[in-house]
């Protein structure tokens, strides 16, 4: 992944594709996580729906169930592009 430009933010830290449906019409939903130093949290952002938000709880206890721990740090998950609505369970 290529560095970020002066002045441009931190680059994420992993990428990779999911999709969504609006209407008929299949969508292109890139998923991008970034893990920073400070205090341990986790956020979803990119205009998502109710269930999408809740993944955090999936996700945590998915990790759990597996032996992995939770990185102690600033957990930032970006859905793209943000102007269209995430909905479901698939993004977790």
């Amino acid at each position: 992944m290529p560095l970020p430009d002066e002045g441009e933010g931190p680059a994420m830290m992993t990428r990779t594709l999911s999709g969504t449906v609006l209407g008929v019409h299949a969508l292109l939903v890139e998923v991008e996580v970034d893990a920073r130093v400070g205090i341990m949290a986790f956020e979803t952002v990119g205009l998502a729906e109710g269930a999408v938000r809740e993944s955090k709880t999936r996700v945590l206890t998915a990790l759990k169930n597996c032996d992995l721990k939770f990185p102690a740090k600033h957990v930032v998950v970006n859905l793209a592009p943000a102007d269209i609505r995430k909905e479901g369970t698939g993004f977790d």
